[in-house]
């Protein structure tokens, strides 16, 4: 059976959990040598009964199951619907709500949001690779409109003017290339600067808009400025990219998600970063096998999604 190129063909194909192993096995070990995820041992027989594996090596846990090290790991939920809720994820150009995927799937409305941030935390982009070339840097704020709030939420949340209450985040695009995003504390000089140097090649080309958090960053970047009071566009210089990648990530969060905690936005901001840097020249499926390809070596619990242990480290507050 060919590999699937479209959504039904994708819940035809994984609907056979020999498609689901074979697949993901392809991805984890390429070189075909099943390894065990305990010990290492190539010494692997495959029990067809039980649809797991079996090591003979000298160590407590001798079974194992494809999800074993990956962000599938301890979930009772089958690999055909999470291998369909990765599809949806990162195919759908809005994002999938929580409420849609439980529905679509027939699972829990929470297994559903749990599910949703497993693969979120699969799609983050952990390259130390810095922008180069002609870059943009512009920073907004994200929250909910108080005018969408119940009046005792509104209470809660909103307790001034402007971004007060609302969490600001940086963004850099590389101009035919890769977008970043980072939550930051505040849109001080200090860190805006910070965050801008250790994301982008020195010697670039920075176009920024005319906060003053910027100045100074003449002395390490070519960098330009674009007065939105005046004009928006002066040449080749704008921020009209990454003012581009807000939109698009607003329109996901206020049609899709409608609300997202302060705690959550970083994964929200992987999740929009993923499509928006492999929306050019690649399938569904192309999309899609990426992102299966970087499950393994991650794992998050239902305490730290839920901040029962600790808060994120990506999350600066």
């Amino acid at each position: 059976m060919e590999l699937p190129s479209t959504l039904q063909e994708a819940i035809v194909y994984f609907a056979d959990p020999k498609n689901c192993n074979e697949f993901l096995a392809s991805l984890r070990w390429a070189d075909g040598r099943i390894k065990c995820p305990y010990c290492g041992s190539d010494n692997v027989s495959y029990l067809a009964s039980q649809n797991r594996y079996k090591c003979y090596g000298a160590h407590a846990k001798a079974q194992f199951s494809l999800k074993v090290g990956t962000i599938f790991e301890s979930s009772p939920i089958s690999l055909d619907k999470w291998l369909c809720a990765m599809w949806l994820v990162v195919n759908c150009k809005n994002g999938i709500s929580s409420c849609e995927m439980h529905r679509d799937l027939g699972v829990t409305q929470k297994s559903a949001w749990f599910m949703n941030h497993r693969i979120r935390m699969a799609l983050h982009d952990g390259s130390i690779e810095k922008a180069s070339g002609h870059v943009e840097a512009d920073e907004t704020f994200i929250g909910g409109k108080a005018r969408n709030m119940h009046v005792a939420q509104r209470r809660r949340r909103i307790t001034g003017t402007g971004g007060k209450d609302k969490t600001p985040v940086l963004g850099i695009v590389e101009r035919g290339g890769k977008v970043r995003t980072v939550v930051v504390p505040n849109r001080r000089k200090k860190t805006l600067q910070a965050e801008v140097k250790k994301h982008v090649e020195a010697g670039s080309a920075l176009y920024t808009d005319f906060l003053l958090s910027y100045e100074g960053l003449e002395g390490d970047y070519a960098h330009k400025v674009i007065d939105h009071a005046v004009a928006y566009v002066d040449g080749n210089v704008h921020t009209n990219t990454i003012e581009n990648f807000w939109a698009l990530l607003k329109r996901g969060i206020s049609g899709t998600y409608v609300s997202v905690e302060p705690f959550h936005l970083f994964r929200y901001l992987d999740e929009q970063a993923y499509r928006y840097n492999n929306r050019k020249e690649m399938t569904d499926f192309d999309r899609f096998k990426m992102a299966a390809s970087q499950i393994v070596g991650k794992r998050l619990t239902w305490n730290e999604a839920t901040g029962k242990n600790h808060l994120p480290e990506r999350y600066p507050n």
